[in-house]
């Protein structure tokens, strides 16, 4: 991309969109955000805040996720009101409640290795060491000490707000109805407020991207999936780590439309914990349904059995940008030269922005980028929405 190209119109205020809008407006590009809401008011707003390594078998995303995880730090460093991301970098620890599940494990953890990730086995005294309440009755255990933590919200909110200090504008309130095109490039959008005019349109729209791409012209297969967690009343300290059970990493690679549930516990700095995990495809159905959270429930309480007597205070759900071959979609729409995509994150976004980020800077100044682009490339098969 040449520097003659200024003007970036990202369109979505989550928190890749906003990620992308602080490296592209610190790199000296003209960006302006587009939002039909407000910013981190959708997906974002309804995940966990996860920056994780260790739900991630070696490749691409696990690439990307080393890459995020080593840049989130530096990012904070630059941040004038870093505190209100609350970065935790309290690790993470996986847990396995069968034999079967353990040798699943074992096996992961080994390959994580292998590819540079700290994995460390725990035998039963670590456990009861860093989590005195998880159950006892496992087969085995691994801790991963890079895994943190934010405030998902605040994370979006502060990066959005530095991307405008470096000269972005923000525009809420603005629904993408179609593209504007000269030569057959795009060299704008239309939206419910107007119009908006940019030599480079980035597609961050998250579980909507799919929507957004097909009325921009250029259709990628991006569907929602669906996730629910509950939350319990405030607490003295109980859970000191995310702890997940080792089914977690089987549920979110699936790809069956139907509930996938596993035991996903962690505390927040207001001392709630939240509950998870489910994954269910039912398009944009916003019901939560109370057989699903029973499920979550069920399931935490087999990894945490002191839960029993503890109150949920709210349940909340949202929508995961969901790619059938699991991974993100970074980079060029060679379809319409001029648009850009950044979505497909599933429910790694939190963790995997500061990567994508950097990535698509890269790519739009021409920059040798730090990890292989081309995994991510929006002309392949699972995004076209053709078989392999």
């Amino acid at each position: 991309m040449t520097l003659s190209v200024t003007r970036v119109l990202v369109c979505g205020a989550g928190i890749i969109g906003a990620a992308c809008a602080r490296e592209l407006a610190r790199a000296g590009f003209a960006v302006t955000v587009v939002d039909r809401g407000g910013p981190a008011g959708a997906t974002t707003a309804h995940g966990e805040g996860n920056v994780l390594v260790s739900d991630k078998g070696p490749g691409p995303e696990l690439e990307l996720a080393r890459l995020s995880r080593r840049l989130w730090p530096e990012i904070l460093d630059g941040l004038p009101n870093a505190e209100t991301v609350e970065w935790e970098p309290k690790g993470g620890i996986v847990v396995a409640t069968t034999t079967a599940g353990a040798e699943a494990l074992t096996a992961f953890a080994a390959s994580q290795r292998e590819a540079g990730v700290v994995a460390e086995p725990m035998d039963a005294a670590a456990l009861a060491a860093a989590e005195p309440h998880v159950t006892r009755d496992f087969a085995a255990a691994v801790h991963y000490p890079e895994d943190a933590q934010v405030q998902p919200a605040g994370a979006a909110t502060t990066l959005l707000t530095d991307a405008i200090r470096a000269g972005a504008t923000l525009r809420t309130g603005c629904e993408i109805l179609g593209a504007i095109t000269e030569g057959g490039r795009i060299t704008g959008v239309r939206t419910s407020v107007g119009t908006f005019h940019a030599e480079v349109v980035i597609n961050a729209a998250g579980p909507w991207s799919g929507e957004v791409a097909g009325r921009l012209g250029a259709p990628i297969d991006v569907r929602p999936r669906r996730g629910e967690v509950l939350v319990t009343t405030p607490m003295p300290p109980t859970v000191f780590h995310k702890v997940y059970d080792a089914d977690y990493v089987g549920a979110v690679g699936s790809g069956a439309e139907e509930l996938q549930a596993s035991a996903v516990v962690e505390s927040t700095r207001a001392g709630t914990i939240l509950l998870g995990s489910s994954r269910r495809r039912v398009g944009f159905d916003e019901r939560i349904r109370p057989e699903v959270l029973s499920v979550i429930a069920g399931k935490a309480l087999k990894l945490f059995p002191m839960l029993a007597g503890v109150q949920t205070m709210r349940a909340y759900g949202g929508f995961r940008p969901y790619v059938p071959d699991h991974l993100p979609v970074i980079g060029p729409d060679p379809r319409l030269p001029g648009l850009w995509h950044a979505s497909g994150h599933e429910g790694a976004g939190i963790g995997l922005s500061a990567g994508t980020a950097a990535l698509l800077r890269d790519l739009l100044l021409d920059k040798p980028p730090e990890i292989d682009a081309k995994p991510f490339r929006v002309d392949r098969p699972a995004v076209l929405g053709e078989t392999a």
